[in-house]
């Protein structure tokens, strides 16, 4: 349930345009980003192809990785791959825009299941001091809770299939992670003060 004086903006899933509803979901507005635009990244991808490997066949979304990140750079952000072996309570929350995460999905037709590997596009946002799942299959954005809760949800999805961590900064800020050698790092300058 919701806070009464949250007003969250969540697009629903439509055709295969998870990436598009995910950007949107992450800039909490329906025009942050628009179809025509990610078709106009995939064919600059590959201008010379006359089927466009960063999108499906059928021209109806399943954008890539690829159209992602750029989509991303034309709006002044840089994304991420978080390497799943880490921590997530590395990450330095204060310095992060959101998050994007590229997981299976299954696909079906009515209530047959079809045997295709599929991906789907969720993104991750603090609203007011709460993270929010906007995945646009969800009926309604999905509180996951405060930052401790926010390292549990990662952990625990990153060791599920093959689920895949992006996150996204303004510019190309590198300072969104803490060193792995910051006790170190922290010896170090202490050995050097005691001199």
């Amino acid at each position: 349930m919701l806070p009464e004086s949250t007003t969250i903006y969540h697009e629903k899933q439509s055709k295969e345009l998870c990436a598009l509803h995910a950007l949107n979901n992450l800039f909490q507005s329906k025009e942050a980003f628009k179809q025509m635009e990610l078709d106009a990244i995939c064919f600059s991808l590959s201008p010379n192809n006359y089927i466009n490997p960063h999108r499906s066949i059928l021209g109806i979304g399943n954008y890539d990785v690829n159209v992602l990140i750029a989509a991303l750079q034309n709006k002044g952000y840089s994304a991420f791959w978080f390497d799943k072996r880490k921590d997530p309570k590395m990450l330095k929350l204060d310095k992060i825009f959101g998050f994007v995460m590229n997981i299976p999905s299954e696909c079906r037709l009515g209530f047959l299941w079809l045997p295709l590997k599929r991906r789907h596009w969720i993104s991750i946002k603090n609203i007011n001091g709460i993270y929010y799942n906007l995945d646009s299959k969800l009926p309604n954005p999905s509180p996951i809770g405060n930052e401790e809760d926010l390292f549990n949800y990662f952990r625990n999805q990153l060791h599920i299939n093959d689920n895949q961590l992006f996150v996204v900064v303004t510019g190309d800020n590198y300072n969104w992670i803490a060193s792995e050698d910051s006790s170190v790092d922290q010896q170090q300058i202490q050995s050097l003060d005691n001199r």
